[in-house]
């Protein structure tokens, strides 16, 4: 039972636990041997673990706190201090790489040849090789549980380990080729380039564990999933109007506008709606509000005028969408009334993008019927749909 917050918090202490342990040992390890042969980058590598162990502990109280009720101050819940940990974590990553990057240098400017006896060597770059194996297991180890159970921590701490494997591994070679070149310059040159993948990545993870906390588009899939489970109950005729607001991975609030026919009985489709707001509450612990919008599906000229405004708009543009359609007939006049959705991009690249769309649409309705007049609300895709 993964969507189960009970079990989610429990798969995310496991793998807190696991990352502790595991850290620690490295550290320890690749400490003593870098301090014993001389190498700024096994030091800095072991430093790096010490880190690791550090966002591992973040990743365990994280996990506990945002599994904390919901209180007075905090309607919604905690769990958005998953997010917050996963950004931790991720600039923990980015100083790490920054560090490193100047022992790196350092290392360069204060030219010292490494020179090692035989059996060390072997023994370093053994320990080394075991190290990397750790580590990708580390990082399958969280990336599974993270995906699992939809976790932005446990997935920056999955590409964390991925960054000390390959790092781990450009030490290993600089530690080999040490062995029968002594030189005091590949030591620095691989620290300075595990240094800028490290900075790299540690920027990227900044970038997308901040997005969940602004507030991001839900992903196709999920907008999909409902849309076509609520299409899928009978007397539900379409919908419109997705909104979807997340507080954490198991806070997820859903507001839907669903289409019933208008000559329905008010208190039978009443009852339908409930019972889906009731089935996503037990079955996908999603809170979801929806509001029902009565249509006439059997007004032939209705129907010819929904047909005929259907198609100006997809020669407009075959991205927007309208919901909502209405007719008001009058003795001069007939106004016709609806929700056209605008894409987000549309707003960003001309701010008087509505009246255009709805000049275009004027001209080329009054062209059929000069008494057609459109009263539009315009709407915006919140679900990131392009």
């Amino acid at each position: 039972e993964y969507n189960d917050p009970n079990v989610r918090t429990a798969y995310g202490k496991m793998c807190g636990v696991f990352g502790i342990v595991s850290n620690f040992i490295l550290c320890t390890v690749k400490i003593i041997i870098g301090l014993i042969i001389g190498s700024i980058s096994i030091v800095a590598d072991g430093i790096n673990n010490l880190a690791d162990a550090g966002s591992s502990i973040i990743t365990l109280i994280g996990f506990k706190l945002a599994s904390l009720p919901s209180d007075k101050d905090h309607p919604f819940g905690h769990q958005r201090i998953e997010y917050i940990t996963g950004l931790i974590i991720s600039i923990i990553v980015l100083i790490v790489g920054i560090l490193l990057g100047k022992s790196s240098i350092e290392k360069l400017i204060n030219f010292e040849v490494i020179e090692m006896e035989l059996n060390i060597a072997i023994i370093s770059v053994s320990i080394m090789a075991l190290a990397i194996i750790i580590k990708c297991l580390q990082s399958l180890f969280n990336r599974k549980y993270g995906k699992l159970i939809n976790s932005s921590a446990l997935i920056a701490t999955s590409v964390d380990s991925l960054n000390d494997c390959i790092s781990t591994s450009a030490v290993m070679i600089s530690l080999v080729v040490s062995i029968f070149w002594p030189n005091g310059y590949l030591d620095g040159i691989m620290g300075i380039l595990v240094s800028l993948f490290i900075i790299i990545s540690g920027v990227k993870l900044v970038k997308e564990t901040i997005s969940p906390l602004i507030g991001e588009a839900p992903s196709k899939e999920f907008t999909k999933q409902i849309i076509e489970k609520v299409i899928s109950y009978e007397g539900v005729l379409g919908t419109h109007d997705l909104v979807i607001h997340s507080y954490g991975p198991e806070k997820i609030f859903v507001t839907i506008h669903a289409e019933v026919d208008s000559k329905s009985d008010i208190n039978v489709i009443h009852d339908v709606i409930d019972n889906i707001e009731k089935d996503f509450l037990e079955k996908d612990h999603i809170n979801l509000v929806i509001h029902m919008d009565p249509i006439d599906i059997y007004d032939e000229e209705v129907l010819e005028l929904k047909e005929k405004v259907s198609k100006i708009i997809k020669e407009i543009d075959a991205n927007l969408m309208f919901h909502d359609f209405r007719v008001v007939k009058g003795i001069t006049h007939t106004n016709i009334l609806f929700d056209l959705v605008i894409p987000m991009e549309y707003c960003k690249k001309n701010k008087t993008i509505n009246q255009e769309i709805k000049n275009k649409i004027d001209e080329k309705l009054q062209k059929y019927d000069s008494k057609l007049l459109t009263v539009i609300t315009f709407d915006l895709d919140y679900t990131g749909e392009e």
